[in-house]
This record gives structure tokens, C-alpha cells and sequence, in this order.
């Protein structure tokens, strides 16, 4: 048996010093690839993450972008990096980037900008989305419909939302995927579309170091965890764990193209 943790920040200032600890922990558990995802940070910085896939291939892959929180204030010099980023070998998706209408940390206009610019660079580097959506859907699925999912395709990351949602998404040619929320007591309506969503769309992640699941809750998530996200997704499908891990880690690996 073998897992990818699909999405986590593991160049998070929560694991310096760590990852070494991180990967070991990993590895026991079970999880032997892990998407980190590279963000813009500040001007001229997007985190550690394409390093961290070129010093370690065999564990890690990157994908860069720039997240809907902080776009509003991203240099022009900086939106240019991440057309160079994405044309990285090492990086296997644009992103995480789409709209947070939660937080509202960006003008909803400038997040929906910088949505289109994203999907765009992936468009032009044949690379996956990874999409970030809160209390945004219908303007998400909107921009999608308008830009064109990405030949490549992509991925709702950190699913939050219920069977309508979910195929919408699926319909306009997206992979879902869910993290610890799926074991959280109040998320019946995440745990109903994971039941009806074809498997082989279907991705498991941590967001680490957040959404810790059950039985870890309020603490510090990392990728030794997905291995309890996979457990309440074999559950749910009611299937052996063992398959769960199967098919979703063959999922991931369609979708990113890691070898």
C-alpha cells in the first residue's frame, strides 16, 4: 500500500526544522509522494517548494501560483516568475489559486483576475489547476466555464462543498479532493458527495499543517495523516482500505503525471 498526499505546505514555517521528521513519519505510515504547494509570499519569494521537489523528486513534487488571499498584492515582475515557474519541469500544477469570498483578504474583482490569469498559464504549460473555492462557487465554476478548464484538467482542493457542487465541478472536467473536514462530525453533506463521486475523480490530501482529522483534531496536521482521510474514503465507498489507497493515489498520480 502506498499514498500521495496530494496538497500540503510543508515550506510552512509550522515544519522548520521538521520536514526530515515529516517524510520519516510519512513514510511509515504509508506515504511515499507528497504535492507540496508553492505559493507567493512576498515580492520575489514563493516559498522553498520547487526546491524542495528538486532536491528530493523521488518524495516531493511542486506546483506554484498565487493564492486568492494575497494577489491583490503581487508586482507584475512577480506574475512573470510564475509563467517561468510553471514552465519548471519540476512543477506539476498552476496554483493554488481561485476565490475566497470567506475571507475577502483580496477585492473579489482582483481575485477574479488573477483566477483568469492563472488558468491561463496553465492552459499555456499543458499543467493541472489547483483550485482554492470558499463561499465562491458559482463565480468559480463562472470563470472556469469562461477560460476553459485547462486540457490538463485540475483539482477542487480541500472540498467543502455538497453534491451539487461536486458535480458541477466533475462536469466541468475537475478532479475533487477532500481532507481531514471529511472526519469531522458536521460534514455529512462533504461525506454524501464523496459517496456519489466517480472514484476515479476523486483525490485525498492534508492541507498540512491545517484541517488536522480525527483523531489529531486542533493539532498539527502533516502528510503521515491522509492515511485517516483514506480510511473514512474507504468507508464511505465501502471498500477495503487498501483499494481506497489504490485508486486514489493512481488518481493523483493521472492527474500530476508523477512518475
Amino acid at each position: 500500500m502506498s499514498l500521495v498526499d496530494s496538497h500540503a505546505h510543508l515550506d510552512f514555517e509550522d515544519f522548520e526544522g521538521d520536514v526530515d521528521g515529516v517524510v520519516s513519519r510519512a513514510a511509515a505510515a504509508g506515504v511515499d509522494r507528497i504535492v507540496v504547494v508553492g505559493l507567493w509570499r512576498s515580492p520575489g519569494n514563493f516559498g522553498n517548494a520547487v526546491e524542495l521537489a528538486r532536491t528530493r523528486p523521488s518524495v516531493f513534487a511542486a506546483t506554484a501560483g498565487i493564492h486568492p488571499h494575497e494577489c491583490a498584492q503581487v508586482p507584475e515582475a512577480d506574475w512573470e516568475e510564475s509563467v517561468r515557474l510553471a514552465a519548471d519541469p519540476v512543477v506539476v500544477g498552476v496554483g493554488e489559486t481561485g476565490l475566497d469570498y470567506h475571507y475577502d483578504l483580496s477585492p473579489r474583482e482582483v481575485q477574479r483576475e488573477s483566477f483568469r490569469r492563472s488558468i491561463r498559464i496553465a492552459r499555456a504549460f499543458e499543467k493541472p489547476l489547483v483550485v482554492h473555492v470558499r463561499e465562491a462557487d458559482v463565480d468559480c465554476a463562472e470563470i472556469l466555464r469562461e477560460e476553459g478548464t485547462p486540457a490538463a484538467g485540475g483539482v477542487i482542493h480541500c472540498f467543502t462543498g455538497d453534491w451539487a457542487a461536486a458535480r458541477t465541478y466533475l462536469d466541468l472536467g475537475l478532479h475533487i479532493s477532500v481532507a481531514g473536514i471529511v472526519t469531522f462530525k458536521a460534514a455529512e453533506a462533504i461525506r454524501d458527495a464523496v459517496r456519489r463521486i466517480p472514484r476515479e475523480r476523486l483525490l485525498v490530501e492534508t492541507d498540512s499543517p491545517f484541517l488536522a482529522p480525527v483523531p489529531f483534531r486542533g493539532k498539527r496536521n502533516e502528510p503521515a495523516h491522509v492515511v485517516h482521510v483514506a480510511s473514512k474514503v474507504a468507508e464511505l465507498w465501502g471498500v477495503p482500505f487498501d483499494e481506497a489507497a489504490r485508486v486514489t493515489t493512481e488518481n493523483v498520480q493521472r492527474l500530476f503525471r508523477l512518475a
